[in-house]
């Protein structure tokens, strides 16, 4: 029987003794991972032996699995490079301040981190363009892309993109519309995001995407608490 060595080659080239089955943002996702739990292995070695053996050996397979772009788990239920499954996140609620302030607020997308905690920072390139870093579930990694503006009717809604080749694809719509009695604002928004484990199949998808999802949902309605903070908390209203 023939040893078969993995050895790190360019994706999409192929040979008898390797081959590649991980997209690239899965695999910055494996070494993220792999060298934060190396590190924390390592820091607790002689505090929590145990706990550190196994953190070394998930860091060292996550680390390998990322250099190679091969994961032998996959190859043995034959799942290659399966379809993403995307997040969507829709929600409404109405805040308790003028359209113009609500939206104001939104437009300055280096605001969101303020209520989003899946959002590391957002930084302004231009009135159009900015950098977001995200938070992945359990702090396993961080990732940046930058993204546009692609409509932008003032006072009335905001969407926005992930530039093209972004490690993570994700798009973004909100609408402000007046209450009937003109007091408050009526807050739709919705949000796309494909995460990058998203390209390791649905087994796994089905796991990390409900946390993911959850977290998201959370933070949009933490807008609704951000901007209503002077308000009682009986009169929180979401639809």
């Amino acid at each position: 029987m023939t040893n078969k060595v993995l050895v790190l080659v360019p994706e999409g080239q192929e040979t008898e003794n390797n081959y590649i089955n991980l997209k690239w943002p899965e695999r910055y996702v494996s070494i993220a991972g792999g060298i934060q739990l190396g590190i924390s292995g390592l820091k607790s070695l002689f505090s929590s032996p145990f706990a550190s053996i196994v953190k070394l050996g998930a860091g060292g397979y996550l680390l390998n699995r990322g250099i190679t772009g091969h994961c032998e788990l996959y190859s043995q239920i034959d799942k290659y490079m399966a379809t993403p499954v995307n997040i969507n996140i829709r929600s409404s609620f109405i805040i308790h301040k003028p359209r113009k302030d609500v939206y104001d607020f939104w437009r300055r997308f280096d605001n969101l981190p303020l209520f989003m905690t899946h959002l590391k920072n957002v930084e302004l390139l231009n009135n159009d363009h900015s950098r977001w870093v995200l938070r992945l579930p359990i702090g396993v990694a961080s990732i940046s892309w930058e993204a546009e503006v692609v409509k932008d009717k003032p006072n009335e809604m905001i969407g926005w993109r992930s530039l093209p080749g972004s490690i993570l694809d994700n798009s973004g719509k909100v609408r402000f519309k007046d209450t009937e009695d003109g007091e408050s604002t009526r807050v739709d928004v919705v949000i796309s995001y494909q995460p990058p484990v998203g390209t390791v199949g649905a087994s796994i998808a089905r796991v990390f995407n409900p946390v993911f999802k959850k977290m998201v949902e959370k933070d949009v309605r933490n807008f609704k608490h951000y901007m209503d903070i002077d308000y009682a908390t009986d009169s929180i209203n979401y639809l």
